[in-house]
């Protein structure tokens, strides 16, 4: 009996700083779990003391929050001198557990991020960080409830750091880089250890484990994992960015949060795309809504690529099937629904259709669109041919740009690394125009970054040139939404002067 009123029943587990029980209130009739400190025999009586104040913090710290997905911490009793924390029974298993017998389906594993994003975002904002973020802390009880446990080491703003001589508190594989240099951590270093806590759930362990600790931390600070295999597209995407070594460069916690809650409950499916047709026009069996309505994660995710915008190449991995013309009978009058006419007659005599939330911007001859996550970015050039002995096709001019790209990228600031691409003849409303798709990856050492450019080139006969360029991540659902964008904005772009 604990406290005069909490009856142990059995155990449910231990860990590296207690054991916890179920028992049995009888004041109240209901069953709670109760943690008691677990100290080793030889730990000297400082030591010891250390432990106990952690464990009063854990309290503390669990009862400062107030989220559905942070375990109710209803009690604190002291026992012979050692205080015993009595928490709400979640009835379940750890997600540790549920790892053990196989990876979780990407769904499932952004629903139970949302959770614990959840309870970390409460604890942030009442200055408790967590430090120990990882699947043996997540619980799974009924009813799909998720709950974040084990404030253990907490680290409590206001109060004075708690470590044994020569220790190192939290589990190293799950440990942001900024911890394990002995930077001050912050709510960044939290996000680090839930995107471990993602990786580790669709692909079964964490990327930065090792045979031993100090490889471990290693690991940790210099290696890059790829990209995980079960949980590519949107998640994947969030996890490389939570991932990010810097803390300032990771996603916030918002961001993160809109991109797991698009993933765990994804908008209904769109109607069947629209398929271009020989000769202009569409066949539609899914009505005429567009295939180019973005899903929220990727309209509001600002860190889903580095370095999109102006002046930069996007990769290019499939080629690009040319119909007759399959650009023809659009204007920017029947745009998608959900997007908006963009009158651009001043700048390049020509109107176009966009998103309804994409930025524009206007120079001399150009104007630029930007969705509000920084995805993707839009522009579209006219630019008279000058030179009396040079009068390009829409061909040439698409492979000057291509080759101009490949000979002298480092003048771009790219990349170290050669551009490549294709570029294909096409039709735009009866006439001869040109495609053309270039790849390259930043040479950013720390974040490197596969991008993907698309061009659309047009030649009247007056010899002035209209360029549409669209950029945009070079994989995953990134791509294939890129693609449909391209597609789509060529489809509706109505150029003045044909």
């Amino acid at each position: 009996m604990i406290g005069g009123r909490y009856q142990l029943t059995s155990r449910l587990g231990h860990g590296g700083m207690g054991t916890v029980w179920k028992a049995h209130d009888q004041i109240v009739g209901r069953d709670v779990a109760v943690k008691e400190p677990r100290i080793p025999d030889h730990l000297p009586e400082r030591d010891r003391q250390t432990v106990y104040q952690r464990m009063q913090r854990e309290a503390r710290a669990a009862a400062r929050i107030d989220h559905p997905a942070v375990v109710t911490v209803h009690d604190v009793v002291v026992e012979d001198g050692r205080p015993w924390i009595v928490m709400e029974l979640v009835r379940g298993r750890s997600l540790g557990d549920v790892l053990a017998e196989g990876t979780l389906d990407p769904r499932e594993a952004a629903r139970i991020g949302v959770e614990v994003l959840g309870a970390l975002s409460a604890a942030h904002e009442v200055g408790v960080l967590h430090r120990d973020v990882k699947p043996d802390n997540v619980l799974l009880g009924r009813n799909d409830r998720v709950v974040l446990t084990d404030f253990g080491i907490a680290q409590v703003e206001g109060e004075q750091g708690l470590t044994e001589t020569g220790a190192f508190v939290g589990s190293p594989e799950f440990i942001a880089p900024e911890r394990v240099l002995g930077q001050r951590p912050g709510p960044e270093s939290d996000l680090w250890s839930l995107g471990v806590v993602l990786y580790a759930a669709v692909e079964g362990m964490s990327p930065y484990r090792r045979s031993h600790h100090p490889a471990t931390l290693q690991a940790v600070l210099s290696a890059e994992p790829q990209m995980p295999a079960r949980g590519s597209g949107a998640l994947g995407m969030l996890i490389m960015q939570l991932l990010r070594k810097e803390p300032s460069a990771r996603p916030t916690a918002a961001e993160a949060r809109q991109t797991l809650e698009s993933v765990a409950r994804p908008a209904p499916a769109p109607p069947t795309l629209l398929a271009p047709q020989p000769g202009g026009g569409a066949s539609a069996t899914g009505g005429g809504a567009s295939s180019s309505r973005f899903p929220a994660w990727l309209r509001t995710n600002r860190k889903a690529q580095v370095g999109l915008g102006g002046g930069v190449l996007a990769a290019a991995v499939a080629l690009i099937l040319v119909v007759a013309d399959p650009f023809g009978g659009g204007s920017a009058d029947d745009a998608p629904d959900g997007w908006k006419t963009v009158n651009a007659q001043e700048r390049v005599r020509a109107e176009l259709a966009a998103p309804k939330d994409y930025a524009l911007s206007e120079n001399d001859d150009e104007i630029k669109l930007l969705d509000p996550g920084k995805v993707f970015s839009v522009t579209l050039r006219r630019d008279p041919v000058t030179d009396e002995d040079d009068k390009p096709t829409a061909l040439q001019e698409a492979n000057a740009h291509l080759a101009s790209y490949k000979e002298d990228y480092y003048k771009y600031s790219w990349a170290d690394k050669s551009v490549s691409g294709t570029v294909r003849e096409t039709k735009y409303h009866g006439e001869r125009a040109a495609e053309m798709t270039a790849t390259y990856t930043t040479n950013d050492s720390t974040n490197p970054v596969s991008l993907r450019r698309r061009e659309f080139h047009y030649m009247n006969d007056n010899d002035v040139q209209w360029q549409l360029v669209v950029e945009m991540p070079a994989k995953g659902k990134p791509r294939d939404e890129g693609e449909r964008l391209f597609n789509d904005m060529v489809k509706h772009l109505t150029i003045k002067d044909l």
